[in-house]
């Protein structure tokens, strides 16, 4: 198992490599099923299954460098806000979300237990404010003690999947709805779920032009796909081929494809 993270580790390395030479053409946004982070136009960071820290790819430079791997238990999702990382964990069974200053060292340790049902899935807004859905499937607010409603969501069969965008949240639920809200709460868009039970949201990213970005799994083909929305109004206006490997990267004009060089890489 370590070798096989070794092998992604390389492979991540060399594609992440390729986008630079390509002058920024293209960008990863989503790697093993999970979604790609971008700082300003310079830096990616992800994570990988089984490692510790976050993963960061500096474009300019290709130096791929880690934060929090000795704080850092279980860490998926991350998201860079005003010169701060935020990083979700999971620690002796105690969902959380870290906070790290620009050089890397960790400065709060936000408590999750009893209030998030999905740990790996927040929204930091520009106040540094953080949305989660609880485990009554509501979007709320954390900003220090206080918990204040966001937005009354219906719930569905799946946790939803949360992302911050446009200075608001997308909030992703399979079988409802997908909605972009705006920084206090109120809906900008919504669209009822275009896709029949068969197709289910994964995960979803915001690349470093601001575009929108939903990976979904399709059960009957046992395969993956992404899907872009226009900003304004919610409509799917782009998406992928289909492909065996939850890995994808975005061109300069909004294509979607997909990377199968890690699906036989990985040797799945």
């Amino acid at each position: 198992m370590r070798q096989r993270h070794v092998y992604l580790l390389a492979l991540l390395g060399s594609t992440l490599v390729g986008c630079n030479s390509q002058g920024h053409t293209t960008e990863l946004i989503f790697v093993d099923g999970r979604a790609v982070a971008p700082a300003l136009d310079s830096v990616y960071a992800f994570t990988a299954q089984g490692q510790p820290g976050v993963l960061l790819h500096y474009r300019n430079t290709g130096v791929l460098d880690t934060l929090g791997a000795d704080v850092l238990s279980s860490p998926i999702q991350s998201q860079w806000v005003d010169g701060l990382w935020y990083v979700s964990d999971v620690l002796e069974g105690r969902p959380s979300i870290v906070v790290f200053d620009a050089n890397g060292e960790m400065t709060e340790r936000v408590d999750l237990e009893g209030i998030a049902s999905a740990p790996h899935q927040f929204a930091v807004l520009p106040d540094r404010s953080i949305v989660v859905e609880t485990n009554e499937g509501r979007l709320v607010t954390l900003d220090g003690d206080s918990v204040v409603t966001f937005a009354l969501t219906e719930t569905g069969t799946r946790t939803g999947l949360v992302v911050a965008a446009r200075g608001g949240v997308l909030h992703a639920v399979t079988d409802r709805s997908v909605t972009l809200y705006n920084g206090q709460g109120n809906i900008r868009w919504r669209i009822e779920w275009p896709w029949d039970d068969t197709i289910y949201a994964i995960d979803v990213a915001v690349d470093a032009d601001g575009r929108t970005h939903l990976l979904a799994g399709q059960q009957t083909e046992q395969s993956f796909i992404v899907f872009g929305f226009s900003p304004t109004t919610g409509e799917v206006v782009r998406w992928s081929r289909e492909g065996p490997s939850s890995t994808f990267y975005v061109g300069r004009m909004g294509e979607i494809y997909p990377d199968s060089a890690a699906h036989w890489v990985r040797g799945n």
